[in-house]
């Protein structure tokens, strides 16, 4: 049987994640401060959310904006966000950390994806920055994450569409180099980057993944409160998902 697939939407409030729940959404990406790429979202703004949403809210984990190589006291930071995110009923996490070669942070994500549990963990856009993609597929298996958010390095997901299918196979392979179709993914590939209602059919089609990561940021501007807007744009996104087969 073709497995669902599901629509990701990230917001920065408590509106834009009512509007993406009514438009279809399927789960909430939380953000503070979409427009440096997401923040950490407050226990306040966490609270208020799942207090409104019913669909699963997934806290952004990520303490500043800029490089993704944390200090001491940052790691610490997203030790604490991450506590607060299970307090606050969140259903996963996303974050990520590399080195100052821009190397995968195994250990320290390793440390966090643990603190989780048994919250999922999405190893966020961090991924795009790395050197050697195929590579750091394998570090963020190893380090315990459930999902990789990228656009394989490129500016949209489209852009990158022929690298994430080659990055998804790999996701699927074994160690023999074979895929079993009766085991799940080693990991699961979620594009995102520029996908909206015109594009997103194609990058299913080109892909093969089947969760995918919208912001919607190259349609309506972040700082939009024309919610109707944002949840059609969203419903769009959903009716075109659904429209393919197995979808």
């Amino acid at each position: 049987m073709a497995r669902k697939h599901l629509l990701e939407i990230s917001v920065d409030g408590v509106d834009k994640a009512v509007a993406a729940e009514r438009g279809g959404a399927d789960r909430i990406e939380l953000c503070a401060d979409l427009s440096v790429g997401g923040l950490t979202p407050s226990r306040e703004l966490l609270r208020s959310v799942r207090e409104r949403v019913h669909i699963p809210i997934y806290s952004m984990i990520r303490p500043r904006a800029g490089d993704f190589v944390c200090s001491d006291a940052e790691f610490a930071e997203m030790e604490r966000s991450i506590a607060i995110a299970r307090e606050c009923g969140m259903d996963g996490v996303v974050l990520g950390i590399l080195k100052k070669n821009r190397r995968i942070d195994m250990a320290r994500t390793r440390r966090l994806v643990d603190l989780a549990r048994p919250l999922p963990v999405t190893f966020h856009r961090a991924f795009d920055e790395t050197p050697d993609s195929a590579r750091a597929l394998e570090e963020v298996i190893q380090t315990g994450a459930a999902r990789i958010l990228t656009s394989a390095g490129a500016k949209t997901a489209l852009q990158g569409a022929a690298k994430l299918a080659a990055l998804g196979a790999a996701a699927r392979d074994r160690v023999s180099g074979v895929a079993n179709p009766l085991q799940p993914d080693r990991i699961i590939f979620i594009p995102g980057a520029g996908i909206t209602h015109s594009n997103i059919v194609e990058v299913a089609q080109k892909t093969g993944a089947i969760e995918f990561h919208a912001g919607l940021g190259s349609v309506l501007p972040y700082s939009s409160r024309d919610f109707a807007a944002f949840e059609s744009e969203v419903r769009q996104l959903s009716e075109k998902l659904q429209g393919i087969g197995g979808g």
